[in-house]
Formats: structure tokens, sequence, C-alpha cells
């Protein structure tokens, strides 16, 4: 299939003029400072980062005798990265437990969602994790001469990631809902 160029590509954007009638204000990008993270129905604690919402498909090349031109990409595996939750020190536990159980030999999977928040704290967009198992976890560093909060780093190997399609629907209305507030 060819593409019909960056010309046209481009009169598709919603903000061009002509199109869905006047120019219409870009989409804002969604901010990332506000969120959430629920384990097994649980909201589980402050949060101050989330990092590894990465997947990765890798390819392998099959080089086709007298096709000179290309090289053949195949799609293989998937793989996706761990989630490291960091989030600050509480006297609730439940992360501490579960990494502790994992390490007397007590595995529990557990399914979760990395949720994006908007202004009134309402899901936009969010990222189902799913087999979830503890590997790491990373205690606060101590110093007397600072009054930082305590942070735990807790690692999750997990099976993959989904973005359903409510999700997708839920982050298209919130930014039509701030183009129609613009």
């Amino acid at each position: 299939m060819r593409s019909a160029g960056a010309a046209l590509g481009l009169t598709w954007l919603p903000g061009a003029a002509g199109i869905w009638g006047p120019a219409l204000p870009p989409l804002q990008p969604f901010m990332t400072f506000n969120f959430a993270v629920e384990v097994e129905g649980l909201l589980v604690g402050g949060f101050t980062q989330v990092d590894g919402l990465s997947g990765e498909v890798t390819f392998e090349e099959y080089q086709e005798g007298g096709v000179n031109g290309f090289t053949h990409k195949l799609p293989g595996r998937t793989s996706y990265t761990n989630l490291e939750l960091r989030y600050g020190l509480t006297g609730v536990g439940m992360l501490w437990d579960w990494f502790a159980a994992t390490t007397e030999g007590s595995i529990q999977r557990r399914n979760g969602t990395v949720m994006l928040l908007d202004r009134q704290r309402m899901p936009v967009m969010w990222w189902n994790f799913r087999n979830a198992l503890p590997v790491r976890w990373t205690g606060p560093s101590f110093n007397a001469g600072d009054d930082q909060i305590g942070v735990e780093v807790l690692e999750l190997a997990h099976e993959g990631l989904t973005k359903p399609l409510l999700s997708q629907a839920a982050a298209l209305a919130q930014g039509i809902a701030g183009m129609a507030g613009a």
C-alpha cells in the first residue's frame, strides 16, 4: 500500500481549517504529574513516579533469494520492561508485604493499572499490567542533614501491558472537551 504523501496527511489534522469547519485549537497533551496506581482493585500508595511503561517487538530478518531490494522483517516475541513504582514511605505496607512474601516463596501474581488523571483526578487514560510479580525492592536513603521524604521503589516483572479501547475513548473525549472549552 502506497502512502498518499505528507501533504494529504497534514490536511487531516483536527486543527486544519476547512475539514470540520473553522480551525480548532490543537489537542493539548496530558500532563504526567497526576496519576494513580492500583493493584488488584486497591489504590496502594501515593506514587511519586512510575517508570517502565514500555514494550518492544523483536524482528527477525529473512533474506529471500532473488529479492535484492529489501530484507523481510518478520515479527518475533514481544518483551516488556519491568515497572518501577516509586512511592513515599508510609505506615501502609501492602507492597512491602507482597515483596516479602515473594522472597519467602509465596508467589502471588497480581494485575494492576497505571492511570493518568485529569485536573479533577478522573482517569483519562490507563494501562493495565497482568500477572505482575515483585522482583526488587529498594528502601529509602537516610540522611540526617536532609529533609526529604523517604521513597521506596518496587520493581515489578509482568507479562504484558494493554491499553483498553475504553481508555483510548476516554482520552479522546477529554481532549475534545478540552478543545471545546478553549
